[in-house]
Protein backbone atom coordinates (compact mmCIF):
# COMPACT_ATOMS: atom_id res chain seq x y z
CA UNK A 1 0.00 0.00 0.00
CA UNK A 2 1.33 3.42 -0.98
CA UNK A 3 1.77 5.88 1.90
CA UNK A 4 2.63 9.53 1.32
CA UNK A 5 6.00 10.20 2.94
CA UNK A 6 4.73 13.46 4.41
CA UNK A 7 1.82 11.63 6.07
CA UNK A 8 4.18 8.95 7.40
CA UNK A 9 6.58 11.56 8.75
CA UNK A 10 3.77 13.47 10.45
CA UNK A 11 2.51 10.26 12.05
CA UNK A 12 5.98 9.31 13.23
CA UNK A 13 6.41 12.77 14.76
CA UNK A 14 3.13 12.46 16.66
CA UNK A 15 4.12 9.04 18.05
CA UNK A 16 7.52 10.41 19.09
CA UNK A 17 5.96 13.39 20.87
CA UNK A 18 3.48 11.15 22.70
CA UNK A 19 6.20 8.76 23.85
CA UNK A 20 8.44 11.60 25.00
CA UNK A 21 5.53 13.11 26.92
CA UNK A 22 4.87 9.79 28.64
CA UNK A 23 8.56 9.37 29.47
CA UNK A 24 8.70 12.87 30.90
CA UNK A 25 5.63 12.21 33.06
CA UNK A 26 7.32 9.10 34.38
CA UNK A 27 10.38 11.10 35.31
CA UNK A 28 12.58 9.30 32.80
CA UNK A 29 13.46 10.66 29.37
CA UNK A 30 16.21 8.18 28.59
CA UNK A 31 15.75 5.32 26.14
CA UNK A 32 14.34 2.46 28.23
CA UNK A 33 15.00 -0.41 25.86
CA UNK A 34 16.64 -2.74 25.06
CA UNK A 35 16.46 -4.28 28.52
CA UNK A 36 19.50 -4.64 30.77
CA UNK A 37 18.99 -8.39 30.30
CA UNK A 38 19.29 -8.22 26.53
CA UNK A 39 17.20 -7.26 23.53
CA UNK A 40 15.54 -10.69 23.36
CA UNK A 41 14.66 -10.95 27.05
CA UNK A 42 11.04 -11.75 27.97
CA UNK A 43 11.38 -12.32 31.75
CA UNK A 44 12.29 -8.86 32.98
CA UNK A 45 12.98 -8.53 36.70
CA UNK A 46 12.42 -12.28 37.17
CA UNK A 47 16.02 -12.61 35.99
CA UNK A 48 17.00 -11.45 39.50
CA UNK A 49 15.66 -14.70 40.96
CA UNK A 50 18.90 -16.64 41.26
CA UNK A 51 19.53 -19.79 43.33
CA UNK A 52 21.41 -17.56 45.77
CA UNK A 53 18.30 -15.39 46.20
CA UNK A 54 16.18 -18.45 46.95
CA UNK A 55 18.67 -19.62 49.56
CA UNK A 56 18.69 -16.15 51.09
CA UNK A 57 14.89 -16.15 51.27
CA UNK A 58 14.66 -19.40 53.23
CA UNK A 59 16.45 -17.76 56.16
CA UNK A 60 13.34 -15.72 57.02
CA UNK A 61 11.30 -18.86 57.75
CA UNK A 62 11.36 -19.08 61.54
CA UNK A 63 7.85 -20.21 62.54
CA UNK A 64 6.54 -22.33 59.68
CA UNK A 65 3.33 -20.30 59.35
CA UNK A 66 1.76 -20.31 55.88
CA UNK A 67 -0.48 -17.47 54.68
CA UNK A 68 -2.77 -17.67 51.66
CA UNK A 69 -2.66 -14.36 49.80
CA UNK A 70 -5.26 -15.13 47.13
CA UNK A 71 -8.99 -14.41 47.26
CA UNK A 72 -11.60 -17.01 46.39
CA UNK A 73 -12.70 -16.78 42.75
CA UNK A 74 -16.47 -16.46 42.87
CA UNK A 75 -19.41 -14.66 41.26
CA UNK A 76 -19.79 -11.10 42.44
CA UNK A 77 -16.13 -10.46 43.20
CA UNK A 78 -14.88 -6.97 42.26
CA UNK A 79 -13.70 -6.72 38.65
CA UNK A 80 -12.39 -3.85 36.57
CA UNK A 81 -14.42 -2.45 33.69
CA UNK A 82 -16.35 -5.01 31.67
CA UNK A 83 -14.40 -8.06 32.85
CA UNK A 84 -16.52 -11.02 33.86
CA UNK A 85 -16.35 -14.40 35.54
CA UNK A 86 -18.58 -17.45 35.49
CA UNK A 87 -18.17 -21.11 36.38
CA UNK A 88 -20.53 -23.84 35.23
CA UNK A 89 -20.62 -27.57 36.02
CA UNK A 90 -21.85 -29.61 33.05
CA UNK A 91 -23.93 -32.73 33.66
CA UNK A 92 -22.15 -35.56 35.42
CA UNK A 93 -20.25 -37.97 33.18
CA UNK A 94 -20.36 -41.72 33.76
CA UNK A 95 -17.36 -43.94 33.19
CA UNK A 96 -17.68 -47.54 32.01
CA UNK A 97 -17.64 -50.27 34.65
CA UNK A 98 -19.95 -51.77 37.21
CA UNK A 99 -18.49 -49.58 39.99
CA UNK A 100 -20.45 -46.62 38.50
CA UNK A 101 -17.68 -44.01 38.59
CA UNK A 102 -19.09 -40.54 37.91
CA UNK A 103 -17.12 -37.32 37.48
CA UNK A 104 -17.66 -33.56 37.14
CA UNK A 105 -15.81 -30.98 35.05
CA UNK A 106 -16.11 -27.22 35.06
CA UNK A 107 -16.35 -24.62 32.31
CA UNK A 108 -14.85 -21.24 33.25
CA UNK A 109 -15.42 -18.03 31.32
CA UNK A 110 -13.62 -14.78 32.02
CA UNK A 111 -10.48 -12.75 31.47
CA UNK A 112 -8.65 -15.40 33.45
CA UNK A 113 -5.36 -13.57 33.90
CA UNK A 114 -6.97 -10.28 34.90
CA UNK A 115 -9.67 -11.12 37.44
CA UNK A 116 -9.57 -11.86 41.16
CA UNK A 117 -6.12 -12.11 42.67
CA UNK A 118 -4.20 -11.44 39.47
CA UNK A 119 -0.56 -11.40 38.42
CA UNK A 120 0.19 -8.91 35.65
CA UNK A 121 2.63 -10.13 33.03
CA UNK A 122 4.84 -7.96 30.85
CA UNK A 123 2.44 -8.23 27.93
CA UNK A 124 -0.41 -6.71 29.90
CA UNK A 125 0.19 -2.97 29.60
CA UNK A 126 2.47 -0.72 27.58
CA UNK A 127 3.08 2.80 26.33
CA UNK A 128 1.30 3.37 23.07
CA UNK A 129 2.53 0.63 20.75
CA UNK A 130 5.57 -0.15 22.91
CA UNK A 131 5.73 -2.78 25.61
CA UNK A 132 8.58 -4.22 27.66
CA UNK A 133 11.93 -4.33 25.86
CA UNK A 134 10.60 -2.21 23.01
CA UNK A 135 8.30 -4.93 21.71
CA UNK A 136 5.59 -3.48 19.50
CA UNK A 137 2.02 -4.48 20.23
CA UNK A 138 1.22 -4.38 16.53
CA UNK A 139 3.74 -7.16 16.02
CA UNK A 140 3.17 -9.54 18.96
CA UNK A 141 -0.46 -9.15 20.08
CA UNK A 142 -2.50 -11.73 18.20
CA UNK A 143 -6.11 -12.74 18.73
CA UNK A 144 -5.11 -16.26 19.77
CA UNK A 145 -2.40 -15.12 22.19
CA UNK A 146 0.69 -12.98 22.57
CA UNK A 147 3.63 -14.23 20.52
CA UNK A 148 6.02 -12.45 22.92
CA UNK A 149 5.85 -11.54 26.61
CA UNK A 150 3.30 -14.27 27.38
CA UNK A 151 2.96 -15.26 31.02
CA UNK A 152 4.56 -18.63 30.31
CA UNK A 153 7.94 -16.88 30.19
CA UNK A 154 7.95 -15.81 33.85
CA UNK A 155 8.73 -19.11 35.56
CA UNK A 156 8.31 -19.94 39.26
CA UNK A 157 8.90 -17.13 41.73
CA UNK A 158 10.43 -17.95 45.11
CA UNK A 159 11.99 -15.00 46.87
CA UNK A 160 12.09 -12.89 50.01
CA UNK A 161 8.92 -10.89 50.53
CA UNK A 162 8.55 -7.64 52.44
CA UNK A 163 5.26 -6.25 53.78
CA UNK A 164 5.12 -2.46 53.96
CA UNK A 165 2.23 -1.63 56.29
CA UNK A 166 1.52 1.95 55.27
CA UNK A 167 -1.86 1.96 57.03
CA UNK A 168 -0.29 1.15 60.39
CA UNK A 169 2.46 3.71 59.81
CA UNK A 170 -0.20 6.37 59.20
CA UNK A 171 -2.13 5.24 62.29
CA UNK A 172 -5.28 4.12 60.45
CA UNK A 173 -7.02 0.86 59.66
CA UNK A 174 -7.59 1.94 56.06
CA UNK A 175 -5.98 4.64 53.96
CA UNK A 176 -8.47 7.11 52.48
CA UNK A 177 -9.61 6.91 48.85
CA UNK A 178 -7.18 8.35 46.29
CA UNK A 179 -4.39 8.67 48.84
CA UNK A 180 -1.01 8.77 47.07
CA UNK A 181 1.62 6.80 48.96
CA UNK A 182 4.91 8.70 48.88
CA UNK A 183 8.54 7.63 49.26
CA UNK A 184 8.42 9.15 52.77
CA UNK A 185 5.52 6.84 53.62
CA UNK A 186 7.40 3.77 52.38
CA UNK A 187 10.61 4.76 54.16
CA UNK A 188 8.76 5.60 57.37
CA UNK A 189 6.90 2.28 57.40
CA UNK A 190 10.07 0.32 56.67
CA UNK A 191 11.90 2.15 59.45
CA UNK A 192 9.08 1.37 61.89
CA UNK A 193 9.30 -2.29 60.91
CA UNK A 194 13.13 -2.36 61.04
CA UNK A 195 13.17 -3.90 57.55
CA UNK A 196 15.16 -3.07 54.43
CA UNK A 197 14.35 -3.93 50.81
CA UNK A 198 16.99 -5.98 49.00
CA UNK A 199 17.56 -6.57 45.30
CA UNK A 200 15.31 -9.34 44.03
CA UNK A 201 12.68 -8.92 46.74
CA UNK A 202 8.91 -8.96 46.35
CA UNK A 203 7.11 -6.06 48.07
CA UNK A 204 3.51 -6.09 49.32
CA UNK A 205 1.83 -2.86 50.39
CA UNK A 206 -0.91 -3.02 53.02
CA UNK A 207 -3.42 -0.18 52.74
CA UNK A 208 -6.43 -1.69 54.48
CA UNK A 209 -8.44 -1.28 51.28
CA UNK A 210 -8.85 -5.04 51.02
CA UNK A 211 -11.36 -4.99 53.89
CA UNK A 212 -13.91 -3.76 51.33
CA UNK A 213 -13.61 -6.93 49.21
CA UNK A 214 -17.07 -8.53 48.80
CA UNK A 215 -18.40 -6.12 51.43
CA UNK A 216 -18.53 -2.84 49.50
CA UNK A 217 -17.44 -3.66 45.96
CA UNK A 218 -18.62 -0.33 44.63
CA UNK A 219 -16.36 1.66 46.93
CA UNK A 220 -13.55 -0.84 46.38
CA UNK A 221 -13.61 -0.32 42.63
CA UNK A 222 -14.41 3.38 42.39
CA UNK A 223 -10.94 4.49 43.48
CA UNK A 224 -8.08 3.33 45.69
CA UNK A 225 -5.08 4.46 47.68
CA UNK A 226 -1.75 3.41 46.26
CA UNK A 227 1.77 4.33 45.33
CA UNK A 228 2.49 7.26 43.06
CA UNK A 229 5.27 7.60 40.52
CA UNK A 230 7.82 8.82 43.06
CA UNK A 231 7.22 5.84 45.36
CA UNK A 232 7.20 3.58 42.32
CA UNK A 233 10.60 4.89 41.26
CA UNK A 234 11.92 4.20 44.76
CA UNK A 235 10.95 0.55 44.35
CA UNK A 236 12.46 0.44 40.86
CA UNK A 237 15.73 1.76 42.30
CA UNK A 238 15.56 -0.95 44.98
CA UNK A 239 15.52 -3.57 42.17
CA UNK A 240 12.40 -5.43 43.28
CA UNK A 241 10.86 -8.21 41.19
CA UNK A 242 7.16 -7.95 42.06
CA UNK A 243 5.03 -5.28 43.76
CA UNK A 244 1.64 -6.23 45.15
CA UNK A 245 -1.09 -4.72 47.29
CA UNK A 246 -4.55 -5.27 48.75
CA UNK A 247 -5.99 -3.09 45.98
CA UNK A 248 -7.05 -3.68 42.39
CA UNK A 249 -4.29 -1.61 40.81
CA UNK A 250 -1.46 -1.22 43.37
CA UNK A 251 -1.02 2.42 42.32
CA UNK A 252 -3.22 5.36 43.35
CA UNK A 253 -6.39 5.39 41.27
CA UNK A 254 -7.37 7.65 39.65
CA UNK A 255 -4.02 9.36 39.31
CA UNK A 256 -3.85 12.85 40.91
CA UNK A 257 -2.77 14.08 37.50
CA UNK A 258 -5.99 13.67 35.52
CA UNK A 259 -4.00 13.56 32.27
CA UNK A 260 -2.39 10.23 33.27
CA UNK A 261 -3.79 6.70 33.42
CA UNK A 262 -1.88 3.88 35.13
CA UNK A 263 1.58 5.52 34.86
CA UNK A 264 3.03 3.28 37.59
CA UNK A 265 1.98 0.23 35.57
CA UNK A 266 3.98 1.67 32.68
CA UNK A 267 6.95 2.40 34.93
CA UNK A 268 6.98 -1.15 36.30
CA UNK A 269 5.84 -3.39 33.46
CA UNK A 270 6.95 -1.63 30.29
CA UNK A 271 10.02 0.27 31.37
CA UNK A 272 11.53 -1.98 34.04
CA UNK A 273 10.05 -5.46 33.67
CA UNK A 274 8.68 -5.45 37.24
CA UNK A 275 5.53 -7.48 37.80
CA UNK A 276 2.35 -6.48 39.64
CA UNK A 277 0.29 -8.72 41.94
CA UNK A 278 -3.13 -7.21 42.56
CA UNK A 279 -6.04 -7.94 44.91
CA UNK A 280 -3.90 -9.72 47.50
CA UNK A 281 -5.04 -10.65 51.00
CA UNK A 282 -2.69 -8.71 53.26
CA UNK A 283 -4.70 -8.37 56.46
CA UNK A 284 -3.35 -11.59 58.01
CA UNK A 285 0.26 -10.59 57.48
CA UNK A 286 -0.46 -7.13 58.89
CA UNK A 287 -2.31 -8.53 61.90
CA UNK A 288 0.60 -10.81 62.80
CA UNK A 289 3.27 -8.17 62.10
CA UNK A 290 4.84 -10.41 59.45
CA UNK A 291 7.14 -8.02 57.62
CA UNK A 292 9.57 -10.58 56.14
CA UNK A 293 8.54 -13.87 54.59
CA UNK A 294 9.11 -16.20 51.67
CA UNK A 295 6.84 -15.34 48.75
CA UNK A 296 5.98 -18.18 46.40
CA UNK A 297 3.95 -18.03 43.21
CA UNK A 298 3.90 -20.11 40.05
CA UNK A 299 1.93 -18.36 37.28
CA UNK A 300 -0.18 -20.74 35.22
CA UNK A 301 1.68 -21.53 32.02
CA UNK A 302 -1.03 -20.09 29.78
CA UNK A 303 0.83 -19.63 26.52
CA UNK A 304 0.37 -16.11 25.21
CA UNK A 305 -1.68 -14.87 28.20
CA UNK A 306 -1.35 -11.39 29.68
CA UNK A 307 -1.45 -12.54 33.30
CA UNK A 308 -2.31 -15.36 35.64
CA UNK A 309 -4.81 -16.22 38.36
CA UNK A 310 -3.67 -18.21 41.36
CA UNK A 311 -3.14 -18.39 45.09
CA UNK A 312 0.25 -16.96 46.09
CA UNK A 313 1.50 -17.88 49.53
CA UNK A 314 3.74 -16.37 52.17
CA UNK A 315 5.72 -18.51 54.61
CA UNK A 316 7.10 -17.12 57.85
Amino acid sequence: MFVDRRVWAAGALIVTVVLLACSSALGQTDRWYPSRWGADDQRGAANRLTPAKVLEAKNVITKGNVYQLGHVYEPGMPMYGTRHYSLRIPQAFKMPGKNEAVYHDEVISGELGQIGTQFDGLGHLGMGDLFYNGNRRSEFAQADGLTKLGIENVGVIVTRGVLIDVAKFKGVDQLPPRYEITPADLKGALQRESVQIKSGDMVIIHTGWGSLWMKDNTKYGDSEPGIGLAAGQMLVDAEVVVVGADTWGVEVMPNPDSSLSAPVHQLFLARNGIYLHENLITVDLARDNVYEFVYMFAPLRLKGATGSPGNPIAIR
